[in-house]
């Protein structure tokens, strides 16, 4: 969810999976110690920057028994969590040091489910595998939701669930990089491509504008059931901000988390 601070050699187009299985598996044990606490435990099964728990939230819906698959698994602790409370879930990941340390948490949690290394833009999965598939800043934000999306859909059942948590446009638009702070004004063009490289960012992200999102549900057969703009209450912090980045947050919006459903 970060900016890291490591750099990375620049990034050919085409090449972003690749380069951010690269820079996951660099940067994974790293990333792990500074936020197996904002992560793990009670906050295992929340939602976005500022941890917003799934049972005030109940994005999912009814999850024992259900088939599930967690888009950009990382170290796991989501779908963890969802075994615990009696649901069958799938992890999937580019990263393979993401993988190990998945597998040392499942041990240590007494669970088992599969995972699996793989790209969100070709999931190695038959079609309607699914009941709920769900993404809190993972592969959603890393891979092009013009090859993703589709093949989220396609893992799904019928009225399956779609939940996905990512970057608001606006964030794109009003990270002053210099400054390395969100900023009250735009600083870049909201139209354009939207495959993003930022100046010391690790991975290659993607932040499309509300009508790419839109014309990509539709046309995958994905209805939007909710669409969330979180807003922290006042004096609320995140991990992964600068606190003037979370009272930014207060005016403009940082992230969205989608709910969808297939028809």
């Amino acid at each position: 969810m970060s900016r890291s601070r490591t750099r990375h050699p620049a990034v050919r187009r085409g090449s972003h999976i690749r380069h951010n299985r690269a820079v996951w598996d660099h940067d994974s044990a790293s990333y792990d110690r500074h936020y197996a606490r904002t992560l793990g435990g009670r906050r295992a099964r929340s939602w976005g920057l500022f941890r917003l728990p799934e049972d005030d939230l109940r994005l999912l819906g009814p999850t024992r028994g259900r088939a599930i698959l967690e888009v950009g698994c990382g170290a796991a602790r989501w779908s963890i969590a969802l075994a615990q409370r009696g649901a069958r879930p799938t992890g999937i990941d580019l990263s393979s040091a993401q993988l190990s340390r998945a597998r040392i948490l499942q041990r240590g949690a007494g669970v088992r489910f599969p995972l699996v290394r793989g790209s969100a833009e070709r999931l190695p999965f038959r079609s309607a595998t699914f009941d709920i598939a769900f993404c809190d800043w993972g592969a959603m934000t890393f891979t092009d939701p013009a090859r993703s999306v589709p093949e989220c859909a396609r893992v799904l059942r019928t009225k399956g669930t779609f939940v996905f948590a990512t970057a608001s446009p606006f964030r794109n638009v009003t990270l002053d990089l210099a400054k390395d702070r969100q900023v009250p004004r735009l600083v870049r063009p909201y139209f354009g491509d939207y495959r993003v490289v930022y100046g010391d960012t690790a991975a290659v992200e993607f932040h499309p504008p509300f009508g790419v999102w839109v014309d990509l549900f539709r046309k995958n057969g994905l209805a939007i059931e909710r669409l969330l703009e979180p807003r922290p209450t006042r004096g609320q912090r995140s991990r992964y901000l600068h606190a003037s980045d979370a009272d930014y947050a207060r005016s403009w919006p940082l992230e969205t988390i989608w709910k969808l459903v297939k028809e």
